[in-house]
């Protein structure tokens, strides 16, 4: 059985200037532990499938099932990491990752000792006790993404998470996912705008179309684990590249020539 199964989803939106179609006809099934890129141009609808998977908003109609079940509320089995970091300046790294356990009311010792299990993970061991002013942005995107793993979710829905941080910051933060998600499997859901980092990172990548989205197509990404930099420029990532750069722009039927 699928971790998530969608079907048939449609969202629009209400604007003054009348109704917005983000996403029409998406169908996708996600297996667990699988790690899923989704990518397209910008207003493709991609931030919105995320956001419908968090059940932080309700499709217009279509089915989306949650390990078999119809997702109608949030769940603490999903954790989400945003563009931004958005910790709270008043709190410590430790302080800002233990967040979502003192809202769901867990155990105080054992949350700590997974927030400093976590906090070593990611790099910023040390830095505990810092406030996210003292941080660069990508250690408080390691924090963010520590606070979204703290209360050990099956899923991991990621917003362009990167977008906002330089070259070498960004492809660094990949390779860390990588090696967290190796550690510690989840099924991630992870949106971008780069279709190189699309490819990296995933087992799958979804193609999506402009406005409104669809899927155009679903990319297998034969290429061994662990990742390494060197792949970007083997013939078979090119091909990767290259096709669904010509489905995103050209269409679900383009074909390169």
């Amino acid at each position: 059985m699928s971790k998530i199964h969608i079907e048939g989803l449609h969202k629009t939106y209400a604007s003054s200037h009348g109704p917005v179609t983000a996403l029409k006809e998406v169908s996708l099934s996600i297996k667990q532990n699988e790690f899923v890129t989704l990518v397209g141009p910008s207003g493709c609808g991609k931030s919105t499938l995320l956001k419908l998977i968090g059940a932080l908003i309700r499709p217009s109609r279509g089915t989306l099932l949650f390990d078999g079940v119809p997702l109608l509320r949030p769940t603490r089995d999903v954790g989400i990491v945003f563009q931004d970091a958005v910790l709270l300046e008043w709190r410590t790294v430790l302080d800002n990752v233990l967040l979502p356990t003192e809202i769901l009311g867990l155990d105080k010792i054992k949350s700590r000792n997974r927030a400093m299990d976590l906090i070593n993970l990611v790099g910023l061991g040390g830095f505990e006790k810092r406030f996210p002013r003292e941080l660069s942005g990508g250690m408080q995107q390691r924090a963010s993404l520590c606070r979204a793993l703290i209360h050990n979710p099956s899923v991991l829905l990621m917003d362009e998470p990167f977008a906002a941080l330089d070259a070498m910051t960004r492809e660094e933060l990949g390779f860390e996912l990588m090696r967290i998600w190796d550690t510690d499997k989840k099924t991630v859901i992870f949106v971008t705008h780069n279709i190189t980092e699309a490819i990296l990172l995933a087992d799958r990548v979804v193609a999506m179309t402009p406005r409104p989205g669809r899927i155009a197509r679903v990319v297998d990404i034969d290429l061994a684990r662990p990742r390494t930099i060197d792949m970007e420029f083997s013939q078979k990532f090119k091909s990767y590249s290259g096709e669904i750069r010509d489905v995103i722009y050209q269409g679900p039927g383009a074909s390169r020539s």
